[in-house]
This record gives C-alpha cells, structure tokens and sequence, in this order.
C-alpha cells in the first residue's frame, strides 16, 4: 500500500501545470463535476446555487493545512455559512487513482464530515486555471453569491485579517 502511495504522489506532481494567481472576484466559478467522500455525484457551483457558500479548494496534500486553520477560524468566530472542501487534482493519472486517493482521504476525515468534501478529477486544471496554482499549499477560498458568482476570494494563506474581510461579506 505504500509503494502505490509513494507511486500516486509522484504521478500527482508529474504532470501538473502551472498557472498564475487570479483576481476572480465577480466572475462565475466554472462548472465542474466532482463527487462527495459519501460517492453523491456534485456539479460546482450549480448544485449550489441558491445559497451563499463557501469553498476551500486545495490543489495539494498539504493544502490541507491551511484549509485546517480556516475551518478552525470559522468554526471559533461562529461563522455561519456551508462550506465545502474542494480537493482539486489535474491530470490523467491522478484519475485513475481517483479511488486510492479518496480511500486515503476517507481514512483521514471523519465520516460525518465526507458530505463536505467534493473532490475535483476531470475539471481540476479548469479551475487551477481559474484561480491559479501558484503557492499550491495555500487554499483557495471562495465565496459564492447565490449565482455562483465570486464575491470573495483569497489565496494567501490563512489570517484573521482575510478570515475578517470573509465575514464582513457574509
């Protein structure tokens, strides 16, 4: 199991590519398909739509970090909005690993807490394109209007300055 582990992380970085970082705010997230740990087939944003919500996308592992310190920050200050985590991963090879890699997950994250993780295969470059993969440990964060639209966005790393501008748009 860690010999396909070792083999998965190596093709995940392989055959990435590099964007720059974007402003998105006010444009409309790209419609991708993914699926919930829970295996619920999900398209971002349009199964959304209707609420404002917020997503914490990570394009690495250890994305995982800082998307961490934002689920804290929101769950001390009470800040009441659904959130989603979006693992996003381009590439061929990392679909077809696709169930070794939510398997890994699963065994990670609480399974209460699987319904909130939508994991991004086929549409993965189209949103690393979208918002950029520059400094790939950081999470995206995203908040959509109830359009699906961008209405806040940020990319450098948790703080409580950017967790405070996140509030102040709710």
């Amino acid at each position: 199991m860690r010999y396909l582990m070792i083999i998965a992380s190596l093709l995940l970085t392989a055959c990435s590519s590099s964007y720059p970082n974007q402003a998105i705010k006010g444009q409309v997230f790209p419609s991708v398909e993914g699926q919930t740990l829970e295996k619920q087939a999900m398209i971002l944003p349009d199964d959304l739509k209707g609420q404002v919500t917020l997503l914490l996308v990570g394009y690495k592992q250890d994305s995982q970090f800082d998307i961490d310190r934002w689920l804290i920050g929101l769950d001390m200050t009470q800040t009441r909005v659904p959130v989603f985590e979006v693992p996003t991963i381009q590439g061929l090879f990392p679909r077809m690993f696709s169930t070794l890699i939510d398997n890994g997950m699963r065994s990670g994250i609480p399974k209460p807490l699987w319904k909130g993780v939508v994991t991004v295969y086929q549409g993965g470059e189209r949103v690393q394109a979208f918002t950029g993969n520059e400094q790939p440990n950081n999470a995206r964060v995203v908040l959509l209007n109830s359009q699906g639209t961008v209405i806040y966005f940020h990319d450098q790393g948790f703080s409580v300055d950017a967790l405070n501008q996140l509030k102040s748009q709710l």
